[in-house]
């Protein structure tokens, strides 16, 4: 199985964390065929920690928590699968999940076949109360070797947060994503942190095995599991959203979908962005700016000889972001330009082949796709 673009979809732990169950896994499916987003390309629907009962059934297995899931999984994997979408769900590689629920630590075949037999599409493998003594690689190795032996392709995502330099080796465990980063919250310092953390680990990210930045906050509107109301608005948000795709991120939704406002279902749905985090090259961006600046700038190639070009403001105040041609291989003599449209506005600009500068409000971007042309 070969996952050749970062997938896309829905997890529920960002908005519900413990407060999950049927009914909302079944009116987000439903959701996301309605509203366009399964068309925009996102179609896996992944459960995460805290959806079973707290001890395995006699025969060693995972069971649902019937309160919370009284049809069992298969028939909600079966309903996920109905809308055209895919089903997703969570384990861990400890010996408990974050939420001390049961884990795959030494299980990881029967849980595996579980999973399999439930219908399930992809699994987010997380790292919590993992023995010390124990070998990271090795358990990563484990359940990607389980996962095969069931026979059904099923996306396996990586998570044990960026540690034990998991991107030198996820690779030849056969995971397709693995998480790179700590766990994000609704803050605009936790989005940058986790960003600014990749400078030396984009470059492991390439098609079959994809850096993870983790879940998208946009437009949680300060509400669930890891939300902070007021700390983040649509700007924010919008350059959330403009950093994961120029990064070629896994675009995992983590708000209530029932509640999604009419701006950030078009932010999450912008053709461009999308094109651009999608791109089939999956190349990660150059930066045209000092390393460490507030203002940064990113170059990104992409397919068909485009390429994507965005100003950034990580500053609490106003100030200016730049493009210097010649950082990114482009000299002013080479006789070629850019024409630019933004991917927000539709505004074309150029041809140019010089110096530009961008000035933005306090956490603001602007993202360009461009094409060359002869001047």
């Amino acid at each position: 199985m070969i996952i050749n673009k970062p997938p896309m979809g829905w997890n529920s732990w960002n908005t519900f964390g413990w407060e999950i169950n049927d009914q909302v896994i079944r009116d987000t499916a439903d959701i996301m065929v309605s509203s366009g987003l399964k068309d925009a390309g996102y179609e896996y629907v992944v459960i995460d920690d805290c959806y079973a009962l707290r001890d395995r059934d006699a025969d060693g297995k995972i069971v649902p928590d019937p309160d919370k899931f009284p049809y069992g999984m298969k028939a909600l994997s079966d309903y996920v699968h109905s809308k055209g979408l895919k089903f997703g769900m969570y384990s861990c590689a400890g010996v408990m999940t974050c939420a001390w629920y049961p884990s795959s630590y030494d299980k990881e075949f029967i849980d595996a076949q579980t999973f399999a037999d439930w219908g399930v599409d992809y699994l987010k493998y997380d790292f919590c109360n993992f023995p010390k003594s124990a070998d990271p690689v090795m358990a990563y190795a484990r359940m990607s070797m389980a996962l095969k032996a069931t026979g059904r392709d099923i996306v396996f995502s990586a998570c044990n947060w960026g540690d034990c330099e998991v991107e030198k080796w996820i690779r030849s465990t056969g995971a397709h994503l693995y998480r790179s980063t700590g766990d994000i919250g609704e803050r605009f310092s936790a989005i940058l942190n986790n960003c600014r953390s990749q400078d030396e680990k984009i470059r492991y990210s390439a098609p079959g095995c994809f850096n993870d930045m983790d879940m998208l906050v946009v437009g949680m509107d300060g509400i669930g599991n890891v939300g902070h109301p007021g700390l983040c608005g649509d700007t924010e948000y919008k350059t959330h959203f403009a950093l994961w795709c120029l990064n070629s991120q896994p675009l995992m939704m983590g708000s209530d979908l029932r509640k999604l406002r009419p701006e950030i279902l078009e932010l999450l749905t912008n053709k461009d962005l999308l094109r651009i985090d999608q791109d089939e090259e999956c190349r990660p961006p150059m930066y045209s700016s000092i390393k460490g600046d507030n203002r940064p700038t990113f170059f990104k190639h992409l397919s068909n000889r485009q390429f994507a070009l965005g100003f950034f403001n990580l500053d609490d105040t106003p100030g200016s972001a730049d493009f210097r041609p010649w950082d990114i291989g482009f000299p002013t003599t080479s006789g070629i330009g850019m024409m630019l449209r933004d991917v927000f506005t539709g505004e074309v600009i150029g041809p140019v082949n010089d110096y530009m500068t961008m000035y933005l409000e306090p956490h603001d971007c602007r993202v360009y796709l461009g094409e060359w042309v002869t001047m």
